[in-house]
């Protein structure tokens, strides 16, 4: 039985209203390959989740222990590369680069060329042992265009960035693992939610208005030189103390004195 199109991209919280939401590539039987509404789909998505509230943290994976995500269906290559997916809003990679909360990435298998660039627009990635990450863009002849031509060499290094992306082999976990690629590499693909739901519950009890301003402030400050990068982190810490009260200040020295696991909620 074909799978509904509403049901290729799932959206989870477990338990129901949970501040983790688990956005779920879920077309296993095509290693997660993806289709132009599925695309269109996970970029709203993501744009949803972003905007709701209740969510503090966004998890990323696929269906299944063999694919994260195998890349865009070949079959759809063309309605993909020529359609209106060049529209930000029904882009996934630009959902995520506008994400203001944290994006964690499970990869559990496979990581394919426009999966392996959904996976680089995460924050943190954690792969399990039999994941390989694969850059075939050389091999059939599709010019990247969701950032792998230039953010894996910032990331690895130009000259294995190269060596990656020229000859199409594949990058297993361990290897990404040493090269700074990922974050976690664990026991088996199927524990790699796990991991990540273990991060997210991490970051959930910190200050979340923090959180955000954190992650926009590592975020926009990597693509600036050292000097201007510090500019950057002392102009917003400026701000953020400016726009604090005398009771948040407050709120802040009573926390940090009680070294206590509860998070101010208003700080």
């Amino acid at each position: 039985m074909e799978q509904s199109e509403s049901d290729l991209i799932k959206v989870s919280r477990d338990p129901p209203g949970s501040a983790v939401a688990v956005i779920t590539i879920n077309r296993p039987k095509s290693l997660n390959s993806l289709t132009r509404p599925m695309i269109v789909s996970l970029a709203r998505h993501i744009r949803l989740l972003d905007s709701d509230p209740t969510v503090a943290v966004l998890i990323l994976t696929g269906a299944g222990d063999r694919a994260f995500c195998s890349g865009v269906d070949l079959t759809a290559a063309e309605s993909v590369f020529k359609g209106d997916v060049k529209d930000p809003l029904s882009d996934p990679v630009c959902q995520l680069h506008a994400c203001s909360k944290p994006v964690i990435a499970a990869i559990n298998g496979y990581a394919v060329t426009a999966g392996f660039e959904i996976a680089l627009a995460c924050d943190i990635l954690v792969a399990g042992k039999d994941a390989k990450f694969i850059d075939t863009h050389a091999k059939f002849g599709i010019f990247p265009s969701w950032g792998l031509s230039q953010k894996l060499s910032r990331i690895i290094g130009p000259m294995r960035a190269r060596e990656v992306s020229l000859t199409a082999m594949p990058v297993t976990a361990q290897m990404a693992d040493k090269w700074g690629l990922v974050n976690h590499v664990v026991e088996r693909n199927s524990k790699a939610l796990d991991k990540a739901k273990e991060i997210a519950e991490a970051i959930i009890k910190n200050n979340r208005d923090l959180v955000l301003k954190y992650k926009a402030a590592i975020n926009d400050g990597f693509s600036l030189d050292l000097r201007s990068a510090l500019a950057l982190e002392k102009e917003r810490a400026h701000s953020y103390y400016d726009g604090m009260t005398k009771d948040q200040f407050a709120m802040m020295q009573k926390f940090i004195q009680g070294r206590s696991s509860k998070t101010p909620s208003k700080l």
